[in-house]
């Protein structure tokens, strides 16, 4: 006898049997307790879950001589030939091999036909999708309305392919990815019925090679098996299979999170010398990010979103233990965004490099609290030390919004302004000239003082008639606001000007010394180290 492959030897027989997918054989076994099943059933899913598994199952369940029952006794004649597959009354039919209307017609011709021995006549079409749509149409009237003795079963990887028409007439089951976890525990019972021992890591790389298939992971167990008698270890699995070592993937995140930048190099050379796929690799890594950030922000129930053993979750959690979510955040980002540049690329090593030489110059970002905490105390300083606070302004054009000290509020003072400073003379006066007359201030802005005496002020503006007017209207209160300031009377003069000065040029050389002067300041260095920021554009007010 040939030897029969794991996948159908440890075939379910029963609704019990079937890994993890109760929210369907609970369904169909309620249904069939209650007489509710419907003559039309459609299981979809990803490939090796469970559907041509679980309708065959259905079928025995609706056929056993003791049926229809939840648990067919897989003894009668009805039960073991549909287990073989030549049962006379379930007809199994492969949809992307006969898909044409002339099949589909001759199945409709076939149905008016009574089952030869069993309750019913089953249908089961495997990969449903691909019949054509003439092939869908010919086989709508007779899916709406099948005689008594008729049900159809059909399976499919994609239900987005099959029409509407033919969706609304099925009783839907979409069945579920295995996780790695059952599907290590059903590979573990399976490697006792055949008396062979592997390793837990190797049965775990398995289940995770597999990616929620339990048919592939019987494939790919059946081929570990096959390679070597008695006990295989750990790294004959991983040269068999071709795949690389968890371990590695988590020494690869070790070492960006230390920023190692030499093991980091070592670690990608060697699994290049050794023949992976580095695309695959890369997959990897980005999942394996995605799940540390997931272990990070999640503190229960962290199973039914990172589909890993116990032991790699555990690992994980220590793993991150010393890493902000922030920070994890920012790398799998940059990982993801990432990933169709490795993929497409003709040198996926140098790719890969390219994109940890990106990782390890990423700073860990503030988390939000600590970053208003930092702000706060910025702001303290700055309150605490007002002389070092940055003060940019130009002699004809001041920081006019800045707020006036208490110590220079307009009035008769006891020290009058010193005469021989103009910029401090200037700033004082365009200060309270724009604090008393705010319709000013853009005159004010553009205007210098020219001339100051113990007796005299002159002012230079800028010409128009529209600025000759304003401050013509306004020179008495301006006289007014001066002598205040100055403690006694003094003649205020405006001499207006026809062109701006200084030059263009001169102009644009001032204001770049200016926002030198404050890019070079203390504070604004301070701040870009605390904040981990840069400076977009420097603007003088």
């Amino acid at each position: 006898m040939s030897y029969l492959v794991l996948a159908r030897k440890y075939r379910p027989q029963t609704f019990d049997e079937v890994v993890k997918q109760e929210h369907v054989t609970r369904t169909l076994t309620n249904a069939i307790s209650t007489g509710r099943v419907a003559h039309a059933v459609l299981f979809s899913g990803p490939r090796g879950t469970g559907k041509t598994t679980i309708a065959r199952i259905l079928a025995k369940a609706m056929n056993c001589q003791y049926g229809p029952t939840p648990s067919p006794c897989n003894k009668c004649r009805s039960c073991k030939e549909i287990t073989r597959g030549n049962s006379v009354d379930v007809l199994e039919i492969d949809g992307a091999s006969n898909n044409s209307v002339e099949q589909i017609r001759e199945l409709r011709e076939n149905v008016k036909y009574m089952p030869a021995y069993s309750a019913y006549k089953i249908y089961v079409i495997d990969e449903v999708h691909m019949l054509s749509i003439s092939a869908f149409n010919a086989l709508l009237k007779t899916l709406e309305e099948p005689p008594p003795h008729v049900m159809f079963m059909f399976a499919t990887t994609e239900p987005q392919k099959i029409p509407i028409t033919i969706l609304s007439r099925c009783q839907r089951h979409d069945l579920r990815r295995i996780s790695i976890q059952a599907l290590c525990e059903h590979l573990k019972k399976l490697c006792e019925k055949e008396d062979r021992h592997l390793e837990p890591e190797s049965i775990e790389l398995i289940a995770r090679e597999a990616d929620g298939s339990m048919r592939d992971s019987l494939s790919l167990l059946d081929q570990t098996i096959a390679c070597a008698p008695g006990t295989i270890t750990h790294e004959r699995v991983l040269d068999l299979l071709g795949v690389i070592d968890r371990q590695i993937i988590f020494d690869i995140t070790s070492a960006v999170l230390n920023k190692d930048i030499p093991k980091l190099l070592d670690i990608v050379d060697e699994v290049y010398d050794r023949g992976h796929d580095i695309k695959k690799i890369y997959s990897d890594i980005v999942e394996h990010f995605r799940n540390l950030l997931v272990v990070k922000i999640k503190k229960q129930n962290i199973e039914k979103l990172v589909n890993s053993p116990t032991y790699e979750i555990e690992q994980m959690q220590r793993q991150v233990s010393n890493v902000t979510a922030v920070f994890l955040n920012q790398i799998f980002e940059i990982l993801f965004k990432d990933e169709i540049s490795v993929k497409l690329s003709a040198q996926p090593k140098l790719s890969l490099e390219m994109v940890f030489m990106r990782l390890l110059q990423t700073e860990p970002a503030l988390q939000i609290d600590k970053l208003i905490k930092k702000l706060d105390n910025l702001k303290d300083h700055i309150r605490e030390n007002p002389d070092k606070s940055v003060n940019i302004q130009e002699t004809h054009a001041p920081v006019v919004n800045a707020p006036e000290p208490e110590n220079k509020k307009s009035g008769p003072k006891s020290d009058p302004i010193d005469i021989h400073n103009h910029e401090q003379s200037w700033d004082r006066v365009s200060k309270a000239i724009v604090k008393q007359h705010p319709g000013l201030t853009s005159i004010i802005q553009k205007s210098c003082l020219k001339e100051i005496t113990a007796q005299n002020l002159l002012i230079e503006a800028p010409g128009g008639d529209y600025n000759t007017d304003m401050i013509n209207n306004e020179l008495n209160n301006i006289k007014d606001i001066c002598e205040k300031l100055f403690g006694k009377q003094i003649d205020v003069q405006f001499q207006f000007r026809k062109k701006e000065k200084p030059a263009e040029h001169q102009e644009k050389q001032k204001n770049k010394t200016l926002k030198q002067k404050a890019l070079n300041h203390k504070l604004v260095a301070d701040a870009l180290e605390i904040f981990n920021g840069k400076i977009l554009d420097v603007k003088l007010l």
